[in-house]
């Protein structure tokens, strides 16, 4: 609860400094305008009487100022928008702070089972789980029912003894009557500790270092 609390106390600041830059941006386009009126004033007072400036000119410098003064507004309200949409996500976010996310991400083996999600094969007759530690070493190869969306690792070896604590990524290899058919990776739940703003994404870092992108959420549920 501390962690949400300092994270949206953040987001709020950013959002007055935010709102602090509008409001220097808007007095200094009132300033120029005023500028801009005075020089125009000059330009009519020191005219040549004998070859006058048209008309027509003094409006199109008017339209062109005024164009220049609306694109200037315009991009301040598209950017103060999408700073405040990106407050807005960040407070929600920071809501998943305690849970797990489901990612492609690699999990975190501290000695509990790791709970795996699976794209069955529906062609195929066996399917194997391939487990590689953080170096990219394949580790473990356990049978699975290829059958199943749920797997869950044990994080055993096999003479019954635990694996190092650390991040493992996983992946499925299905077969068919004895030939090869498909590889594709499992997606792991793992603990959000920390959300954090970078620029206009938002990243989430997982329990054990691994860090990911909001987007990359694919469900997220309470931590067991």
């Amino acid at each position: 609860m501390t962690e949400i609390s300092q994270t949206t106390s953040a987001a709020t600041s950013a959002a007055a400094t935010q709102t602090a830059n509008q409001t220097t941006t808007a007095s200094a386009i009132s300033s120029d305008f005023e500028t801009f009126l005075k020089m125009l004033t000059a330009q009519m007072q020191n005219q040549d009487p004998m070859n006058p400036i048209e008309s027509t000119d003094y409006a199109v410098q008017l339209a062109t100022f005024s164009s220049v003064e609306q694109q200037v507004q315009t991009n301040t309200l598209i950017t103060a928008l999408s700073d405040q949409l990106g407050v807005i996500g960040m407070s929600q976010t920071a809501s998943w702070v305690g849970m797990e996310v489901k990612s492609d991400a690699p999990a975190y083996f501290d000695g509990d089972p790791v709970s795996l999600s699976v794209t069955p094969n529906a062609s195929a007759d066996a399917s194997y789980l391939l487990v590689r530690n953080s170096a990219g070493t394949e580790i473990q190869r356990v049978a699975i029912d290829p059958t199943e969306s749920e797997v869950s690792w044990s994080g055993m070896d096999k003479d019954g003894y635990a694996f190092p604590n650390g991040r493992y990524s996983f992946a499925v290899e299905n077969h068919a009557n004895g030939a090869y058919l498909s590889s594709a990776g499992a997606m792991t739940y793992t603990e959000v500790v920390e959300a954090r703003r970078d620029g206009g994404d938002i990243t989430l870092i997982l329990n054990g270092g691994g860090e990911i992108s909001a987007d990359e959420v694919q469900s997220l549920r309470e931590a067991l």
